[in-house]
């Protein structure tokens, strides 16, 4: 689906272009001071080529990226990255996906096989164009478009600046993200150290697969940022990049707290094991003073063979053998409920 927002300076109005009429727009036909955001969401290959073919043609190393995920379903997103090209500026970022944040609120350690978790938004900017492009719907998309229909005359300060703003709440979107990891390590911890049980290992196996892939991101997103919040491009107005700055500052700290995440999580994890090995030592202990309580009397016991005659069931017994047996193997069933019932299995 195609979106496209046309701001007309000369009459300060926003309006909304139909997709039939993106063949006879051009960014040589824009009036001084017009801005255009074209908004690519699950394009087909027909709207790709209408926008990037007839419209604003890419470098082909661009179009690769772009198109990645529709070339390629089950590939993962394009790392964040930032390039300047002669007449565009091409940028691509890594969003949460909504399915990822559905489930991660209900279940942070939850199996994240069956989902992804993160997508990938493409950008490209020229002085009168912004052209957006995602293989998924975005709620960070949502709440720019909604906002630009609220305040119209925000989008003239450019496409940067409205780039700017899809920046800010696709990086915002990690905030609720990251405080539910804290939270949800504080209640492991809690856990491992009453009585830890190997399902929560699990658990805090794959809490800690997520905060590696959240931090890689945000580390990428937050070499992207720099470089746009330092006026590196000249197509990123100067007064738009303490914009940037400021997404830029966010990003540092998200990083910083999911930097703590991990080492707490690498922690846990250690703690963990070291209470495991110290429950089995208890276990080990418990188990050498049976063995030792019980080796004097087997040893008693083979030397004189038990072969009593007042000993019940004795020799004389016709079922003297199933009796035995049948004693050995009660004798193994309470062993094993006692092993159960300590939670030593």
């Amino acid at each position: 689906m195609i979106t496209i927002f046309h701001w007309k300076h000369g009459s300060k109005s926003l309006d909304r272009v139909p997709p039939e009429a993106l063949p006879g727009l051009s960014a040589a036909t824009l009036a001084k001071g017009d801005v255009l955001w074209i908004d690519l969401d699950q394009p087909t290959l027909e709207e790709e080529q209408s926008v990037f073919g007839s419209f604003f043609r890419l470098h082909t190393l661009s179009i690769e990226d772009v198109t990645r995920l529709r070339r390629e379903p089950d590939a993962l997103p394009h790392l964040p990255k930032v390039e300047e090209f002669p007449d565009y500026l091409f940028v691509i970022v890594n969003p949460l996906t909504q399915q990822f944040l559905d489930v991660f609120q209900k279940s942070p350690m939850a199996d994240a096989t069956e989902y992804a978790t993160l997508t990938q938004l493409s950008a490209v900017l020229t002085h009168e164009v912004l052209i957006t492009h995602h293989a998924v719907r975005l709620a960070c998309i949502d709440q720019v478009r909604a906002y630009i229909c609220r305040h119209e005359a925000q989008i003239e300060r450019g496409p940067d600046y409205v780039f700017h703003l899809i920046l800010d709440n696709t990086v915002d979107e990690f905030a609720g993200v990251l405080d539910r990891v804290e939270s949800s390590l504080d209640e492991l911890e809690s856990v491992i150290v009453g009585r830890p049980v190997p399902s929560f290992f699990l658990r805090l196996l794959r809490l800690k697969r997520q905060i590696i892939v959240l931090r890689k991101t945000l580390i990428s997103e937050r070499e992207v940022l720099v470089r746009l919040a330092r006026g590196e491009f000249e197509l990123v107005d100067e007064r738009e990049t303490i914009y940037y700055r400021n997404v830029y500052d966010h990003l540092v700290r998200f990083t910083e707290l999911i930097e703590n995440s991990r080492e707490m999580a690498s922690d846990l994890m250690q703690m963990y094991l070291s209470a495991q090995a110290n429950h089995l030592n208890q276990i080990m202990k418990l188990l050498a003073m049976i063995s030792t309580i019980v080796m004097p009397m087997t040893l008693i016991s083979g030397i004189y063979g038990m072969n009593f005659e007042r000993l019940l069931p004795d020799k004389e017994n016709y079922f003297g053998f199933e009796i035995a047996m049948g004693m050995m193997a009660l004798s193994g069933a309470l062993s094993l409920a006692v092993f159960w019932w300590r939670r030593w299995l």
